[in-house]
């Protein structure tokens, strides 16, 4: 047996000095899920070319669905879920899942994709107030002051003294902040629900609780669509199914129980990063000096919320 079949045989770790060992599993998927989710949000951008909000959030649900039972069903951890984990089903499946990706979705059709996926990762922000009120976690000087200079930030990226920030504009900023507080606000639950069944054995019923709804809701609005189902739009709605939803949650899931907190927040901080570059390169979106500024505070400002020397909650990101 080699050292590499043997490290993962071994729960894929690896000893390093000091008698520890390093999770490569963990950091693997973590690693994955940035440039999964980051890489994501200009084919967000893309896909709203050829599907209305609507329909977009549908397919992209009824994929993971379609997805996810039968591969949780592989690993025999789809089951019935008790009635004590009906109100989180309900909270990530309506709140995260419908919620936050039809704010996202519409305010992409406004906003540029790289700054939105700035202002939406401040969830990471918003969920230390909410814990704070709910949780009973303690609000420090430090969460203060990043709470203060990440408002300050998110008011340069949006740079309001330009011609071109309108009535309109300002909607999609703030659909998009609207976003970011609900993906908090779920986070937030889930940290503090008594889970009956584990987070990936409810993660298909959460699907189903999300897609019915919106397409049901897109059927009466919009009726059947007619789509061009083009090689390019197949791929950017596979994406979505396959890994922007169902292997990020998984991925994410995974890392939440193998890793702390803090390294895990810290390593979701770069989701925005690659969102910015990829909507550069991709959709050749502008960046402006002030943009870059912005967001760079916004990063100070979560970074200081998190305050490193207490545990920080965790608000996974499904964009």
């Amino acid at each position: 047996m080699n050292f590499k079949q043997s490290a993962f045989r071994a729960g894929a770790t690896i000893p390093v000095s000091g008698g520890g060992r390093i999770d490569l599993l963990a950091y693997g998927l973590l690693a994955a899920t940035v440039a999964i989710l980051g890489f994501n949000w200009p084919l967000l951008a893309i896909g709203l070319e050829s599907l209305s909000p609507l329909w977009f959030g549908s397919l992209r649900l009824l994929s993971a669905t379609v997805v996810m039972f039968p591969a949780v069903a592989v690993v025999r951890r789809l089951r019935p879920p008790a009635r004590a984990d009906l109100p989180v089903i309900a909270s990530i499946g309506l709140g995260r899942l419908v919620g936050v990706l039809l704010l996202v979705l519409l305010a992409l059709e406004i906003v540029p994709p790289g700054r939105a996926s700035v202002l939406v990762w401040t969830a990471s922000l918003w969920t230390v107030p909410i814990a704070v009120r709910y949780l009973g976690e303690t609000m420090t000087p430090r969460r203060w002051q990043g709470i203060i200079v990440a408002i300050g930030g998110i008011v340069i990226l949006v740079e309001p003294w330009r011609s071109d920030v309108n009535g309109r504009v300002v909607l999609g900023y703030l659909l998009l902040l609207t976003a970011a507080v609900l993906n908090a606000a779920t986070a937030v639950h889930a940290r503090g629900h008594r889970w009956s069944g584990t987070p990936l054995g409810l993660l298909p019923w959460q699907l189903i609780v999300a897609t019915v709804p919106v397409t049901l809701v897109a059927v009466a609005l919009e009726g059947i669509p007619q789509i061009d189902w083009s090689p390019k739009l197949v791929g950017i709605v596979a994406y979505q199914g396959v890994l922007a939803t169902s292997v990020a949650m998984w991925a994410q899931l995974t890392v939440l129980q193998r890793l702390p907190a803090v390294p895990t927040n810290l390593a979701l901080m770069l989701v925005p990063v690659v969102g910015v570059i990829s909507s550069v390169a991709v959709v050749n979106e502008k960046m402006t000096v002030a943009a870059l500024l912005g967001a760079g505070m916004i990063g100070v400002g979560v970074l200081a919320g998190m305050d490193l020397k207490r545990k920080a909650p965790v608000a996974p990101h499904v964009d």
